[in-house]
């Protein structure tokens, strides 16, 4: 069994920041891609960052220059550095990752159970 959890998310005043982190555990052999989605109220979710194995990254364009994704693979962990926040980042984070599981190697879609991120004075 594989399980991503996500934590640091909480409120914060206009033009503040906050930190995401969220670890992997379990059976895995390799991640591939890890990344952030987000789900404002009354909205569908949306990407916010991913970040292959590599060292590439994409940003949702309402996020460049403000996130910055990283990862640390030999923990199987990401990281979502979130500076100059607006009231429209408001929502709730998830953590998603792609698995490849220890035994019988499968391909797995692993979900974090998300925080709440609140933007607000």
């Amino acid at each position: 069994q594989v399980q991503v959890v996500e934590s640091g998310g909480g409120l914060v005043q206009p033009g503040g920041s906050l930190r995401l982190s969220c670890a992997a555990s379990g059976s895995i052999f390799s991640i591939s891609n890890m990344g952030w989605y987000r789900r404002p109220p009354g909205k569908p979710r949306e990407l916010v960052a991913s970040m292959p194995s590599g060292h590439s990254t994409n940003y949702a364009d309402s996020v460049k220059g403000r996130f910055t994704i990283s990862r640390d693979n030999a923990k199987n962990t990401v990281h979502l550095q979130m500076n100059s926040l607006k009231p429209e980042d408001t929502a709730v984070y998830y953590c998603n990752a792609n698995v490849e599981s220890l035994y019988g190697r499968r391909s797995l879609e692993v979900w974090g159970q998300g925080t709440l991120v609140t933007v607000s004075s």
